[in-house]
C-alpha cells in the first residue's frame, strides 16, 4: 500500500518559517525516501536543506539521493560546509563519488579537507576509473570474508559490517591478497552448520567483471542471470568493487536513453529534457539533420532524372510519398527490431545471414501484401499506371527492409554504433532508393525514355 504524503508544500514552508522541526522530523522518519524527495523537490535548496537538516541520519542521505542530480547540486550549495561534509561521508561510496563530481570545483574543493582521510583515498580511488566503465559506476561498501572462517565467524562479522556495507545478501571470500575466490548468500550462511568453514559452503563458480570492461556489459550480465550485485575484479584479479542492481538500474535507463537519442540521430543531451538548454537541444538535433539534408540531395537528383517520365505521365506523382514513405517506415520497423534484439543479447554478427534470408521472406510477403492494397487504390485514381505502382511497392518495400536490416549489421562490423541506423538514416537512404526504383520501373513498364 503506498504511504500519502501528510504534508503539503505550503504546510511545509509554514513549518520552516515557524521553526517548527517535529513535523518535518516525522515526515522524513515516517514516509519512504522517494516520497519525500517527490514532495520536497518543489522547495528551494534552502528550504530543502532545513527539511533535511530535521531528518534521522539515515533517511537523510536516502531522500538526498532520490533528488534529480541538478537539485543535489543546488541544495549542496546551500548547505553549510561541515554539515555538507558529514552528508557526504554518510553517503553510499559510489553515490558520494557521482556527487563529488557534479559539484562546482570550488565547492569540492572546500569539502574534501572535511572528509575522513580513508573516505578521500576511497573517492580518488572510484574517481580514477572512465566514465561508462564497470569501476566508474562500483560501489567499495561491499562484504567480504575469509575462506578460514566458520559460519559463526562470518555471520558475527556480517552483523557488525552490515551498518557501513550496501548489500550483505552476498558476501564475498577473498585470499589474503584479495583474490575473488568465491561467494556466500547470507540464507546459505544462516541455514549452514555454525561449525562449517566457508571454503565448504561457499560457490566458486563466480560471475565477475573487470573494471575496465564496458558498464553496458555488467547490465547485460546481472540482466541475464537475475543478480542483486555483482563483483568488480581488477586485472590482478582482487575483488575492488560490487554493481548492485539500483546502479545497474539506473544504468539501463541513460542507455536506453542513449538508443532512443541515436536511433532519432540526436546527439548527446546530458542533462534531462527540462534543464536541457537552447545551446545544448540545437548542438544535439542540428549535425546529423545537416547531414541528412545533403543525403537527400539524391533523392532529388534521382527526381531530376526522370524528368521526362513524370512530365508524360503526371499521374505517378500522386503515388511517390505514398511509396517513398512506405520505404522509410518498413526500414524503420526492420532496423529497429534488429537494433533492440542486438542491444539485448537477442542477435549478435554472427546471426546475420540467418536473419537477413528470413527477412527476405518476410518482406516478400509484406511487401505482396501492401502491392495489393496500392493497387486498389491506383485502380480507382489512374488504371494506367496502376500495374508499375505496384510492382515499385513491392520491391520498394523490400529495398526498406533489407537496408534497415542489413545497415545495423554492417555498422557493427566498421565498430559504428547501430542505434544511428534505425531511424532517419534508414529512411533518408529507402527514400533514395524509393525514388529511383518507382520511377525506373514506371518508365520501363511504360516504355519511356528519360531523355
Amino acid at each position: 500500500m503506498q504511504t500519502r504524503n501528510p504534508l503539503l508544500v505550503p504546510e511545509i514552508r509554514e513549518f520552516i518559517a515557524e521553526g517548527n522541526a517535529a513535523p518535518l522530523h516525522e515526515l522524513c522518519a515516517s514516509v519512504h525516501p522517494a516520497a519525500v524527495a517527490e514532495l520536497i523537490a518543489a522547495l528551494e535548496p534552502p528550504e530543502i536543506w532545513q527539511v533535511l537538516r530535521h531528518a534521522p541520519a539515515a533517511a537523510r542521505v536516502e531522500i538526498f539521493s532520490h533528488l534529480e542530480p541538478e537539485l543535489q547540486v543546488e541544495t549542496a550549495a546551500a548547505i553549510p560546509l561541515d554539515d555538507l561534509a558529514c552528508l557526504v561521508d554518510d553517503m553510499p561510496a559510489d553515490d558520494r563519488v557521482d556527487l563529488l563530481k557534479l559539484l562546482p570545483e570550488d565547492l569540492r574543493e572546500a569539502v574534501l579537507p572535511r572528509l575522513s582521510q580513508a573516505e578521500r583515498d576511497d573517492i580518488r580511488k572510484l574517481s580514477a576509473y572512465e566514465e561508462k566503465t564497470a569501476g566508474a559506476i562500483m560501489t567499495s561498501d561491499h562484504a567480504t570474508l575469509r575462506e578460514e572462517w566458520t559460519a559463526a565467524q562470518a555471520i558475527d562479522a556480517l552483523r557488525r559490517e552490515a551498518p557501513n556495507k550496501e548489500t550483505i545478501y552476498y558476501a564475498y571470500v577473498v585470499d589474503a591478497a584479495g583474490k575473488l575466490l568465491g561467494f556466500v548468500s547470507l540464507r546459505n550462511l544462516i541455514l549452514a552448520n555454525p561449525d562449517a568453514l566457508i571454503r565448504d559452503i561457499m560457490k566458486t563458480n563466480v560471475l565477475f567483471v573487470r573494471t575496465d570492461e564496458d558498464q553496458e556489459e555488467a547490465l547485460h550480465m546481472m540482466q541475464k542471470y537475475d543478480l542483486i550485485a555483482l563483483p568488480v575484479v581488477n586485472g590482478d584479479n582482487r575483488l575492488v568493487g560490487i554493481i548492485t542492481v539500483d546502479d545497474i538500474m539506473d544504468v539501463g535507463e541513460e542507455e536506453a536513453t542513449t538508443d532512443f537519442h541515436r536511433m532519432a540521430t540526436v546527439g548527446a543531451v546530458a542533462t534531462g529534457m527540462k534543464e536541457a538548454g537552447l545551446w545544448t537541444l540545437y548542438r544535439a538535433r542540428t549535425p546529423w539533420l545537416m547531414i541528412l539534408v545533403f543525403v537527400n540531395i539524391f533523392s532529388g537528383a534521382g527526381i531530376a532524372y526522370f524528368e521526362h517520365t513524370i512530365e508524360t505521365v503526371v499521374a505517378l506523382v500522386f503515388f511517390l510519398p505514398l511509396l517513398i514513405d512506405s520505404a522509410g517506415n518498413a526500414g524503420a520497423q526492420a532496423a529497429t527490431l534488429i537494433v533492440r534484439a542486438m542491444a539485448t543479447g537477442d542477435v549478435a554478427m554472427r546471426d546475420w545471414f540467418r536473419i537477413v534470408m528470413r527477412d527476405v521472406v518476410t518482406c516478400l510477403l509484406i511487401g505482396l501484401t501492401m502491392a495489393l492494397a496500392v493497387s486498389s487504390i491506383a485502380a480507382v485514381r489512374a488504371p494506367d499506371v496502376m500495374v508499375p505502382v505496384a510492382l515499385s511497392m513491392w520491391c520498394i518495400v523490400m529495398f526498406g527492409s533489407l537496408v534497415g536490416t542489413v545497415l545495423p549489421f554492417l555498422l557493427t562490423r566498421l565498430r559504428l554504433d547501430p542505434a544511428a541506423a534505425s531511424g532517419p538514416l534508414v529512411t533518408s537512404l529507402a527514400d533514395i532508393g524509393g525514388v529511383i526504383i518507382y520511377f525506373s520501373i514506371a518508365t520501363w513498364y511504360l516504355g519511356l525514355g528519360t531523355v
